[in-house]
């Protein structure tokens, strides 16, 4: 018992799925179109770049390449700037957990050596809205773009022509936020990052990158992408495939699970569509905050052909809560690890700082779309 417990505390949104894909299975009996709910391609995709970036990360690639930017810095204000912007950028590529996974601990320890810690509560909570704003950019930036993207057969083209005018918006407003930032002379420690000695890994690791996009521009079949990810890192590096995250894919199956046997119950397929029709971008942000923004893309999708207003609604509905984005949760927990007693003050400063940005950011696309 206490063994289930510490799982379902663990992996809340993997039971939860579970749970509602076990349940509507009482209502629609399990048969042949369960199968047409799993959508192999995002699965697929989302599989090989888990592996690609855990891959990559392990190598030190992206620290390594952020601490190049620091040297660069002179003042405090540029030093917040690196650190929030590194994730910003980085997770356009490399997903927003990866980027905060990567650039968390490393603007933790920065700021320790700049005897600059009283920045790290406005500096992190910041890194946060960064990597999450930074990762709609792209289809490959997190999942529920990974996810959209994919079901809506949408075109690059389309994809960003939706994101890249409120991606630029958001890093205006960083800047802004930046800007209004107290500015002093600031002497950083030489760094010294250690040298990337597998340079072969890299490279392998490089080219199943490229070969990622390449799938994600429908230019390579996703199972065969699938196919050699998988075998590859098998025969140069098995560890990676124990840190990709399957309890993510196993989330994802869930919910499909549950979303595909909703839009078989005539009441609720019905309910859904008349409260989504015209209110998508607001409805999915509404329920980010309590789903978080990958349940909601998932949920939301069953039910509206509007797959632009979802794709906005769930990136900005990362926004607010601590949980409106799962990634959020990864910087909260290293703040909590390293300094306890500073939960209380970041969690206010990180949901006021999200509120501004998820109020500027939406009334300003609400009102475009008018």
């Amino acid at each position: 018992m206490q063994k289930l417990i510490v799982f379902l505390r663990r992996e809340t949104v993997l039971s939860i799925a579970w749970l509602l894909a076990a349940a509507t299975a009482f209502l629609v009996p399990p048969d042949r179109a369960y199968l047409d709910y799993i959508d192999g391609g995002t699965l697929g995709l989302l599989f090989s770049l888990m592996a690609v970036m855990a891959g990559l990360q392990g190598l030190g690639l992206f620290r390594r390449l952020g601490e190049h930017l620091l040297e660069r810095t002179a003042t405090t204000r540029q030093l917040e700037g690196a650190l929030i912007f590194l994730p910003f950028f980085f997770s356009m590529a490399v997903t927003n957990d990866v980027a905060l996974i990567t650039f968390v601990p490393f603007a933790m320890e920065v700021l320790e050596l700049a005897g600059e810690e009283e920045r790290l509560i406005p500096v992190v909570a910041m890194q946060t809205i960064a990597a999450n704003l930074g990762s709609m950019a792209t289809p490959i930036g997190n999942p529920q773009n990974l996810y959209l993207y994919s079901h809506y057969q949408m075109s690059l083209g389309e994809f960003f022509r939706s994101m890249l005018p409120l991606t630029a918006a958001s890093g205006l407003l960083i800047l802004l936020f930046l800007l209004c930032r107290r500015s002093t002379p600031l002497s950083l420690p030489k760094l010294t990052p250690p040298a990337i000695s597998e340079g072969r890994r890299l490279g392998f690791y490089l080219i199943l990158f490229v070969l990622c996009l390449a799938a994600v521009a429908k230019a390579l079949p996703v199972a065969l992408l699938c196919v050699l990810v998988a075998l590859l890192t098998a025969l140069v590096d098995r560890r990676v495939l124990v840190r990709v995250d399957w309890s993510l894919l196993a989330t994802f199956v869930g919910f499909f699970l549950f979303v595909g046997n909703l839009s078989r119950l005539p009441a609720c397929h019905d309910f859904f569509r008349a409260v989504l029709a015209h209110h998508e971008a607001v409805c999915a942000v509404l329920a980010s905050q309590a789903l978080s923004n990958v349940p909601a893309a998932l949920l939301l999708s069953g039910f509206t052909d509007n797959g632009t207003a979802l794709l906005v609604g769930t990136n900005l509905g990362g926004l607010g809560t601590l949980i409106a984005s799962m990634a959020s949760l990864i910087s909260y927990k290293q703040v909590v690890r390293r300094s306890p007693y500073k939960k209380g003050k970041y969690l206010l400063w990180f949901t006021a700082a999200n509120l501004v940005f998820l109020t500027i950011l939406l009334s300003g696309y609400l009102l475009l779309a008018l």
